[in-house]
């Protein structure tokens, strides 16, 4: 199964988007986002994508400070582009959640470091659309977990984001260690992770 895109009406406003986006009956256990404007329902991921999610997130805590979490089903929005998502994990500050009201989704500006897994439905949006508009939001990290890159699995960490653009800080073979930078001096050893799988 492959990503589907829904596209309620041309032009429709922000807040009507988010309302179908939360009122529609979605297939059960699929993740529902809004990239540039058009609902995308993607299938939900394997086993293996679980796995690495969960790895990162345990590494995670280990050096987050105590007034940030890191989250894998928060949805994260910057209505300006038309874009919710919700990342494989998100780190953001719990000040920024403790003012969400209900169901509401957090703006993206606000995440300290966005990761995402690739599965083979979603791979082009993570690499390519995503990329982009975490840049444009100012996210400071972002990690592409690749699964299933052109020239094999490889792990990317993008940062310094400059006029909507992020910088290669790093990219490693799957098997090979990846350092996240200040504030949260983390090493990655990536040799844990799967990449069989879908």
């Amino acid at each position: 199964m492959s990503a589907l895109p829904v596209d309620p009406a041309p032009g429709q406003h922000w807040d009507e988007l988010v309302r179908f986006w939360e009122e529609s009956d979605w297939p059960e256990g699929s993740k529902v986002e809004i990239i540039d404007g058009i609902i995308v329902v993607t299938p939900p991921p394997a086993a293996p994508h679980n796995r690495i999610a969960e790895l990162v997130h345990r590494r995670l805590y280990s050096v987050l400070p105590e007034d940030w979490g890191a989250y894998e089903t928060l949805g994260v929005a910057h209505p300006p582009y038309g874009r919710l998502y919700i990342p494989d994990l998100v780190v953001i500050p719990h000040a920024v959640i403790d003012e969400l009201a209900g169901g509401s989704s957090a703006p993206l500006p606000a995440a300290e470091l966005v990761v995402e897994i690739t599965s083979p439905s979603n791979a082009s949006y993570d690499r390519i659309n995503k990329a982009a508009a975490y840049a444009q939001a100012g996210v400071a990290l972002y990690l592409l977990i690749d699964r299933f890159g052109p020239a094999g699995p490889t792990v990317t960490l993008f940062g310094e984001p400059k006029d909507h653009v992020y910088r290669e800080l790093e990219k490693v073979k799957f098997g090979e260690d990846i350092h996240l930078p200040a504030p949260f001096g983390l090493t990655l050893d990536t040799s844990a992770f799967p990449f069989g799988g879908v």
